[in-house]
């Protein structure tokens, strides 16, 4: 079993980003601009986002944090997305999810300039994926499939099984992997909750991708010999070891799946470091005008 290491494949990734960021200032050029909103005072959102904007420390971005109540209205908060959208010096934006419930997240995404859509959500950004053409993959699936080119782990022909339909995981996961590129080329299964026969189905897969959002979820009786795993589950469970009062778990019960694995990601450490990578990469793209030319 070998440990899919997120942090360090992160690392280089940003690295490497960095390095771009450099020749692009190098040149006399400004930093690719990345800004974000927050609605209300989450605490998963504030992590999240504090993150965001460490990683563009860490590469050379700039980076803006716009911050509302949870109070503010549908029309304030559309307002403020038509302005980053025309705001020539935001290369990409981001409005945190989840929103309160009198802001509807599908008005929001829609309004979203596809050009600076870095989280990849925009419709029009979906439908490109669909197709295959050039688009802002949305951050964890882009993730993944940096993970599994990092570690040469093959992909073509595979019976791949992804737990959970999500738009923002579930899906685009199933529609990448089964497209004709490397990583990809897999025989696809997407399971969920009215899915009949789930474990004896998870078992016939080469590889699995966890992304139903219930913790410890995939237990070892639901995975073969040899198998792969990535583990997109990030839930709070309490806990009286931490200081927090609550520690992290995956979708994939690991100490007594991993032994029978040949990959596996851990939780934290796994997949959750590229994603944040992932919007870096999204970033430097719409600056560069990589995909909308």
């Amino acid at each position: 079993m070998q440990l899919i290491d997120g942090k360090l494949v992160s690392k280089e990734v940003r690295k490497s980003i960095a390095e771009e960021v450099t020749k692009i200032i190098a040149k006399g050029e400004r930093a690719p601009h990345l800004a974000a909103v927050l609605v209300g005072h989450d605490g998963g959102s504030e992590t999240y986002v504090a993150n965001k904007i460490k990683a563009c420390e860490e590469v050379g971005f700039t980076s803006t944090l716009i911050r509302y109540e949870d109070n503010v209205t549908e029309e304030e908060l559309l307002n403020k997305v038509i302005e980053l959208n025309n705001n020539p010096e935001i290369d990409g934006f981001i409005v945190q999810l989840p929103l309160p419930k009198h802001i509807s997240e599908e008005k929001v995404t829609e309004t979203i300039d596809p050009r600076k859509d870095v989280d990849g959500f925009h419709p029009q950004n979906i439908g490109r994926l669909t197709l295959g053409s050039p688009t802002f993959v949305s951050a964890t699936p882009q993730g993944m499939l940096e993970l599994l080119k990092y570690y040469n782990i093959a992909t073509n022909g595979k019976h791949c099984v992804v737990i959970g339909r999500s738009n923002i995981v579930g899906r685009p996961m199933s529609i990448l992997l089964s497209q004709k590129r490397e990583p990809g080329n897999c025989t696809v299964t997407v399971l969920h909750s009215r899915s009949e026969n789930l474990k004896e189905i998870c078992r016939q897969a080469d590889i699995i991708v966890a992304a139903v959002g219930v913790p410890e979820f995939v237990t070892a009786d639901m995975v073969k010999e040899g198998a792969v795993v990535l583990d997109v589950g990030t839930t709070r469970v309490p806990s009286n070891e931490t200081k927090s009062g609550w520690r992290l778990k995956g979708d994939v019960k690991f100490d007594e799946v991993s032994p029978k694995c040949s990959f596996i990601t851990p939780v934290p450490g796994g997949v959750g470091p590229m994603t944040i990578t992932s919007l870096m990469i999204n970033t430097l793209k719409a600056a560069n005008k990589e995909i909308y030319k």
